[in-house]
């Protein structure tokens, strides 16, 4: 599939002249000439994002004012009312941008907002904390998609967020804002990510990390996580794997795995392992994050997840332990902690829910991958039961359908034994409907029944 064809574009004074045309040409009232506008302009595929099409957008309004403020600023203003207003612009600003589907924030990039809340972000330096917040917040609201990240690239932002995160690093309200900033900027946004990363952002987040309360700065975990994300389609191969060793080299997997030490009680706990998976790039990260207690502090987080009902956790904390299971010597030691027993345990807790079980599948699945002996400790635990069960019970859940077939393959692949317990069992029948249903089953389920010794598996 090749990249997606640009959209037709059009710039505001092409649409106004066209708005005008209506007007003068066809005698249109000035509503009907902008409805007509729109309406042919849609037709023909012209994407108006960013365009304004209403005489007092509110979005233009807020600006203007801002862009007269921030032109008229002294060292006096900090004194005067003034302050307060641009708060209050600032704050207004980013209500309009959050309005799902407005297109307030196209209108606001495209007509230069980035550059000024820039302007205003750095004349707010030193002054309130609840200016500077706002200003952080707006201009994230801001940033909504690549091209504006590369605008904010251009304004200078990258320096500019660093130097204010470097100067609050005791007020939770800025650093929030600042790293929604750097979340936003270098989403989807390879240039935005080098940027942070030359201006040693890793450093910074780790020693907030070390002398805040975690909970606080929720952003600062969406901040890392998007670093660490390769999704610029622009670029041939992300340089995100090895921001991902500099994060780890540097102490930030000790840092998180505190944080899924304190269990439950930590407001942190969802986002810390998130970050953690994307972290764990390859087996030292992961041998190291076990061997910090990471392993421990998971499984005792999925046993509690399940006794308290608590889905969110155990997902999250599933799909961490699976990337780290990818490690042979943390294989080992998963089983050995009891690992098999207390994800069938978890499973059994969270039986009317799919999206738990395919994650408990694709655990097993990795922990029997190439280890016979693990295999059958899957099996003597449940493994086989769970998938029969879960397989009946949700026929349209096809990721975790896909999951059961790829767990039902390595539990077979190199255990004959285990092979005639699952066929007695009826498993052949209920992976063959699998595939039937769901075509993302089909390599999966085809290898499942290969592996558990059938000749006609490919039929």
């Amino acid at each position: 599939m090749g990249p997606p064809k640009p959209s037709i574009t059009i710039s505001q004074q092409a649409f106004d002249e066209m708005v005008k045309e209506n007007i003068d040409d066809l005698q249109m009232d000035p509503t009907e000439a902008l409805q007509d506008a729109i309406e042919t302009l849609t037709l023909q595929g012209v994407d108006l994002s960013g365009i304004v099409t209403c005489k007092e957008d509110p979005v233009i309004r807020s600006r203007d004012r801002l862009k007269q403020l921030d032109s008229d600023w002294t060292e006096r203003i900090a004194d005067r009312k003034d302050v307060d207003e641009v708060v209050d612009l600032l704050d207004e600003l980013t209500e309009l941008c959050l309005m799902e589907g407005s297109g307030n924030a196209a209108i606001g990039t495209r007509n230069g907002g980035i550059k000024l809340i820039c302007s205003v972000c750095l004349k707010l330096r030193g002054g309130s904390d609840r200016g500077l917040g706002s200003g952080l917040k707006a201009l994230a609201s801001l940033i909504h998609d690549v091209q504006s990240g590369d605008t904010f690239q251009r304004s200078g932002g990258p320096k500019m967020v660093m130097a204010i995160l470097s100067d609050s690093s005791q007020s939770s309200n800025i650093l929030n804002g600042g790293f929604s900033v750097v979340a936003a900027a270098a989403m989807g946004n390879e240039i935005v990510k080098e940027s942070f990363m030359e201006l040693k952002i890793d450093e910074l987040m780790f020693q907030i990390l070390r002398t805040h309360d975690k909970g606080s700065i929720h952003s600062l975990y969406d901040a890392i996580r998007v670093l660490l994300t390769p999704d610029d389609n622009r670029v041939v191969a992300s340089q995100v794997y090895g921001y991902a060793r500099r994060f780890a080299k540097i102490g930030i997997a000790e840092v998180l795995v505190d944080s899924l030490k304190e269990g439950l009680n930590s407001p942190s706990l969802v986002s810390a392992t998130i970050t953690l998976k994307a972290v764990a790039v390859n087996d030292e990260i992961c041998r190291c994050i076990a061997e910090s207690g990471g392993v421990d502090a998971l499984l005792q987080c999925i046993d509690d997840s399940g006794e308290q009902g608590n889905e969110n956790v155990a997902r999250v904390c599933c799909s961490l332990l699976c990337k780290l299971a990818g490690s042979d010597a943390n294989k080992s030691a998963i089983v050995q902690k009891g690992g098999m027993d207390r994800l069938i345990k978890l499973a059994a807790r969270f039986s009317d829910d799919p999206s738990v079980l395919q994650e408990v599948m694709s655990i097993i699945a990795v922990l029997s991958l190439r280890s016979p002996d693990n295999a059958a400790r899957a099996i003597e635990a449940g493994a086989g039961d769970l998938a029969i069960q879960a397989m009946q019970s949700f026929p349209g859940a096809h990721q975790m359908q896909r999951n059961a077939c790829s767990m039902i393959r390595n539990l077979a692949v190199r255990n004959p034994e285990n092979r005639t317990i699952l066929l007695n069992n009826g498993i052949e029948k209920i992976i063959r409907k699998a595939r039937e249903n769901h075509e993302s089953c089909n390599s999966a389920a085809t290898d499942a029944l290969r592996d558990l010794g059938l000749d006609d598996y490919n039929k």
